[in-house]
This record gives C-alpha cells, structure tokens and sequence, in this order.
C-alpha cells in the first residue's frame, strides 16, 4: 500500500514539474519551480472519474493521453521560453514560419553529421518524454484504480483547486500563489489565431474595412525625382507636452530653435493632433494602425493583423518605386512578425552598423541612428525614393541617461524628477531634429514627425488625453498646403481638437500625397 502511494506521488510530482518549468534566462533552458499545473490537477480528477466509471484506460488511451500530454509540455516550453528570448508571448503562427526559416538555415549551413545528430537528440528527447509521461499515467491510473481515497481525494482536491484559482482577486485575494499560470488560455488563444489567419474572411471581418491605399504618390514630386518620406513615431511624444504649463514653458525655446531651424532650412512645418491607439506604452500598436490604416488598439487585433495580408503604407510606397527600410535601432531581439510589412531593409540594433559608445538600454543614441540612415540610406545617387519608418527609443522611458551631441560638452543631465527628465529627453529630440535638418537637402526630403503615445499617466497626468502630435516639416509650398486643407495649422503647435484617431492618420497621408486633386 505504501509502495503504491509513493508511486503515485512520484508519477504526480515528475508530471506536474514537466508543466510547471520556467525558463532559465538568458537562454533555452529551464528551470524547476515548486507549483501547481492547475491542468494537471483537474486531469487527475478527470482521470479519477473515468477509472470509477470505466475502469483502467487500456494500453491504446493510456499512449494517446500520453502523445496529449507531450503537447502540453511543447506548449509549456513556449510559452515561458518564447518571452525571454523574442520580449513578447508565443504566436504559433509567426514563430512557426520563424521556426521553419531557422531549420533551413540551419540546414544550409551546418554539416550533414551535425544535422543527423541534432535530429536524433530531438527524436530521442521527445521519445523519452512520451515514454515518462506514459508511464506516470499508467501509474496514476493503477493508483487510482486500488486506492480509493486516493480517487475520492482527488476529486475533492480538484475541487477545492478550482475554488481557490476562481476565487482570485487581484491586489485583494491571492489565492492561487501555488499555481503555475495555466496553458488553456495560451491554447485558445493560439487555436483563434491560427483559425483566424486560415479563413482570412474571418479575419477582415474582425479588423473590419480598411484605406483601398488606390491613390498615387504624385505630390511628392521634385524636379530632382520624388521625395524621400521618412515617418519617424516618436517615442513617448505626448499632447502633455503641450497641454501641461509646465512643460509647454520649459519646451519653448527648444521648440522656437526648431522653428528657426526648419525656417532657415527652407522648409515649412504644418501640425495637427491625432489620438494614439494606445497609451504609455505598447508602442507598436500605434505603430500598426498608421502603417495599416486599420484600429490596432489591443494585442489580439495586432496579431490578427499580422497573420493577414492586409495593404500597408510600406507596401504601397514600394508600389510606387520606392525603396522601404525599416530603420529599428530599438529591435534587440528576432523580429518575424516584420516580415508582414515587406521592407526591402530591416535594419535593427545589430545592423544599423553603429559602433559608437552605448546609451542606455537602448544603446543606439537617436542623432545618430538618424546619422546611419542618412548615411547609408539617403545620401547615395542615383537612387530609388526611400520610404524610411524610424521608430526612435531615446525619449522612452526611465528617460534617462541622454546622449551627448556631437560638439556639446555633457548630455542634458539624469538627475531630477521624472517629469524633468522628460523634458529633458523632449529637449535633446528637438536639438537633433534641428540639426538634421540644418543638414540635408530640404528638396528631397519630407519628415514626418508622429508621437506614438503619451508618456505614462504619472506625466500625462489624471484623466490625460490619448492625444499625440504629428509634425510634417517639407520644402514644398503646394505639398504644405495639402496638409492645411485636411485640417493641419502651421508651426509646431497643433490645434487643440484631434484630427481622429491614429489609423485616420493614414487616409490623410494618402490623400495629402495623390497628385491626382486638390483638396479643399
């Protein structure tokens, strides 16, 4: 009797350590945790009925529970090994294609031996697993089948689980700190997506109509060739810059150097307001409904854009023969999901090619991705157009350290309040936006300036706007004036009503560039 009970808690404990591992980072490994699979427990208490009711399951179900309970484990090792090393949870449909792609490469570069190896370790892995998992519900099954308060226990522990895991309330009532985060949720979530991204009628009927992206690129003619545009969202640039006193009056005369710049470059600059899809945070989100033109204001919508084959801006710039870099000094990590966009570059921390000192977290200072982008990108002749998307990371938060411009003593300082560092940040992206400008030729250039989001509520303040800036600075009187008949003022200060919503942005982008009509 003693003996069957031991057999039952070891066949428990291996089952459950193989759903309730942690990832062991930096890296692939993991880690063991002493937590409950909250799947396992219920699974138990399944089983137990079914013994009752029917008996030990025979050899044949015993295999197939166990095949079952093998996915559960490849699914646990996602869902905690993806995070640590992409920053972001598992999406089965990108990180599949990122999967495959990495088996092909790895295929083409490795030697046949070492591919025969790795193949064996994994076949041999997985068929030791199977054979564990086999065996500890064989054991469970048998325990249950001759130990009837261990049946009845089971049941009754189950259900005392259950409440404890429902009963959760958060900031009030931690009652499951013993569970390991269930995988049903990750599963379903997956299970949607995947159908989703299957039957893409679904799909658009969810994300719902988007721009036809159907006019040309007329207006951004020169007598030089077309226009490089290069969007760049700036990070954490909220309408709090301007609504808040404080700031407004601390920003003034970096904003009036920048006017001055734009003005002795030959340029005008024309701005208007528009509400972010989300706030103090998330970025990409407004990132996605501007390059699409669709409402991306939640993670499930991101995805569900990712896994269509909607239009976007890069794809309709590259129609029009442009050239499409992605310019992303703030990717650390692999980026599958980049591949929807279809940039002719992807350029990211490791391939912007900057070899100057570290900033920070995000390393690469702002000037000077904007530096490596001019220079690789834009200086070359002859050339195609670039249509160039900047995300910049230097006002992100903590906000601090700054970078030093080139021929400035020290950076702005770190020392302060947040809402000064802030300030801060706002003043250093002004002061390099005003020498960038200062060099490069306004003719063949159209800079738009978007903030993603506002910073957080700490900064933005109680019950703080969505709102963001948007700042189009250009050389051409006909292209500024477009951008004035769809509502935008001149200067950097924006009027206080927003235009819409971020992904309203994108159809006043495509009609301010079709040379086909005026607009008025």
């Amino acid at each position: 009797m003693a003996a069957a009970w031991l057999r039952a808690g070891l066949a428990f404990f291996i089952l459950n350590t193989l759903l309730t591992f942690e990832n062991r980072w930096p890296g692939l490994g993991v880690l063991y945790m002493p937590r409950l699979s909250f799947e396992l427990c219920l699974g138990l208490a399944l089983l137990a009925a079914w013994v009752a009711w029917r008996g030990v399951p025979t050899p044949r179900a015993t295999t197939a529970l166990a095949f079952g309970f093998v996915l559960l484990v490849a699914v646990r090792y996602l869902d905690v090994t993806v995070p640590a090393v992409m920053g972001r949870p598992v999406n089965l449909y990108w990180d599949g294609r990122h999967a495959f792609e990495l088996i092909r490469v790895v295929g083409q570069s490795w030697s046949w031996w070492h591919v025969t190896g790795a193949l064996s370790a994994l076949l041999l892995g997985a068929s030791l697993l199977l054979v564990v998992a086999r065996w500890g519900m064989a054991t469970l099954a048998h325990a249950l089948a001759t130990l009837p308060s261990l049946r009845r226990g089971s049941g009754l522990a189950a259900g005392a689980f259950s409440l404890c895991f429902v009963a959760y309330v958060p900031d009030e009532r931690d009652t499951r700190w013993f569970f390991s985060l269930p995988l049903t949720p990750t599963l379903m979530q997956q299970a949607t997506l995947l159908t989703q991204a299957a039957w893409p009628g679904q799909a658009d009927a969810t994300l719902g109509p988007g721009p036809a992206f159907d006019t040309d690129l007329h207006a951004l003619r020169t007598p030089e060739g077309s226009a490089d545009v290069i969007l760049m969202f700036a990070e954490s640039y909220g309408a709090v810059a301007f609504d808040d006193a404080a700031m407004q009056t601390t920003l003034a005369p970096a904003r009036a150097r920048l006017l001055d710049a734009i003005d002795a470059s030959g340029r005008q600059v024309v701005s208007a307001r528009v509400r972010a899809a989300t706030f103090g945070g998330a970025s990409w989100l407004s990132h996605a409904s501007l390059l699409s033109g669709i409402a991306i204001d939640e993670p499930a919508r991101h995805n569900l854009l990712l896994a269509s084959e909607r239009p976007t801006l890069v794809q309709h710039f590259a129609r029009h023969g442009y050239r499409t870099v992605g310019w992303m000094p703030g990717i650390k990590r692999p980026w599958p999901e980049g591949a929807f966009y279809g940039f002719e570059r992807l350029a990211d921390d490791a391939r912007l090619g900057y070899s100057g000192p570290d900033v920070g977290y995000w390393r690469i200072p702002d000037h000077a991705a904007m530096e490596l982008l001019q220079a690789q990108e834009l200086n070359s002749s002859p050339r195609k157009p670039v249509f160039a998307v900047f995300p910049t990371t230097s006002t992100h938060a903590p906000f601090h350290p700054l970078p030093t411009l080139p021929g400035e003593s020290a950076a702005d300082g770190d020392t302060g309040s947040t809402a000064e560092r802030y300030t801060r940040s706002l003043r250093y992206q002004f002061r390099w936006l005003a020498r960038h400008l200062a060099v490069t030729d306004p003719s063949r250039q159209v800079l738009i300036v978007v903030g993603d989001h506002q910073p957080p509520g700490g900064l933005a303040g109680r019950d703080a706007s969505w709102d963001v800036p948007v700042h189009v600075i250009a050389s051409d009187p006909a292209l500024i004036r477009r951008f004035e008949n769809l509502g935008f003022t001149a200067g950097l200060q924006p009027s206080d009503a927003a235009l819409g919503d971020m992904h309203e942005l994108t159809r006043a982008l495509l009609l301010a560039f079709d040379g086909r009509s005026e607009h008025h």
